[in-house]
């Protein structure tokens, strides 16, 4: 029996510099039934020429425009043909043998739809990288945060999260996907652009039947905040108003509507906090974000109301609150926050 193909997908837009710094540890991957894919969103600068003059095995998909992260994926993966796709940001750097333990993985159980590696920092590849680091989990009230890295305090890895268990959500700089389950899903939902696109897919592949797993077996290090760096307030907007989107999309109705009084109330409190400290662009960031999600709501309001949805049964879903066990018991790292809430 042949090895099933992996497709591993780089999304791309003016990002010479980081193909040609990332390209060869991807080209240089030991499995041997790989296609390295780089989809370019319309770049205008010299990407797609570099590639073909210093990498004539990589097959390039050109979009005809810069869509984002997650309508390019869904455009460009319309073209690309695989068991598996592997949605990999151009920052980042891969072990030779990462793929093999994933591709185990995703064989030992067709219920597996998902996958990711450990992310480390490719500046300090002794410590956890904040987009995933061992695998992401949601806690009641929305908050994403991930074995390894909560909020901004990234752990030293120390072999802790060697294992291979479920999550709730897998990091999109580093993705293992069933290619026939990203097109039954729809693939990522394009209203959000870029940010927590992945987390939204994940909770609708475990809606589905499907389970998101950490291989722990696996690593990449990953350069992070390449895109919208930390501090961009488009970032900030983006990640305001993609999670209540998300919330609203997955959750049960009366549970949703708690969650969300809740979330407004944290959410301005956090506003005031900026405002508090002089920073008033972060501020209108968050305000902007809501107002933008009332306007999505208004028009998506009879579907949230008229379809049933269930918590039950998902894994990495955290009862407590981040939040509260992070900032008021003063809980730094993942295993912290699970003793805490015990």
């Amino acid at each position: 029996m042949s090895a099933p193909k992996v497709a591993v997908v780089i999304l791309n837009w003016n990002g010479r510099n980081y193909l040609e710094q990332f390209l060869p540890s991807v080209t240089g991957t030991s499995y041997l039934n790989t296609e390295v894919v780089v989809v370019d969103n319309c770049s205008t600068d010299d990407s797609v020429a570099f590639i073909q003059s210093q990498y004539p095995q990589v097959t390039i998909v050109q979009l005809k425009q810069n869509y984002g992260f997650a309508k390019g994926y869904n455009e460009g993966l319309k073209q690309v043909e695989g068991e598996y796709y592997v949605l990999l940001n151009s920052d980042v750097e891969v072990d030779t043998g990462w793929l093999e333990p994933m591709v185990a993985l995703m064989e030992s159980d067709p219920k597996i739809g998902i996958c990711q590696p450990k992310l480390l920092q490719y500046h300090s590849p002794d410590h956890f990288e904040y987009a995933g680091a061992a695998g992401g989990w949601l806690d009641h009230w929305g908050y994403p945060f991930a074995r390894g890295r909560i909020f901004d305090i990234c752990e030293e890895d120390k072999g802790q999260y060697d294992d291979s268990v479920p999550v709730f959500w897998a990091s999109g700089a580093a993705m293992m996907i069933r290619s026939y389950l990203y097109h039954e899903l729809g693939g990522l939902d394009e209203y959000f652009f870029a940010h927590q696109e992945e987390i939204d897919l994940c909770w609708r592949a475990q809606r589905a039947g499907y389970m998101v797993y950490a291989c722990g077996q696996s690593k990449v290090y990953h350069v992070g905040g390449g895109t919208l760096p930390k501090g961009n307030m488009r970032k900030v907007y983006l990640n305001f108003r993609n999670n209540l989107v998300m919330l609203s999309k997955n959750l049960p109705f009366r549970r949703l509507l708690w969650v969300l009084t809740v979330r407004f109330w944290l959410d301005h409190i956090s506003s005031a906090k900026a405002i508090w400290n002089g920073e008033m662009r972060y501020a209108y960031a968050v305000i902007r974000a809501h107002h933008a999600f009332g306007k999505w709501l208004c028009s998506n309001w009879k579907t949230i109301r008229k379809e049933k949805k269930t918590t039950k049964n998902l894994k990495g879903y955290y009862k407590g609150s981040v939040v509260w066990w992070h900032f008021a018991g003063k809980k730094k790292t993942f295993r912290e926050i699970l003793r805490g809430k015990a």
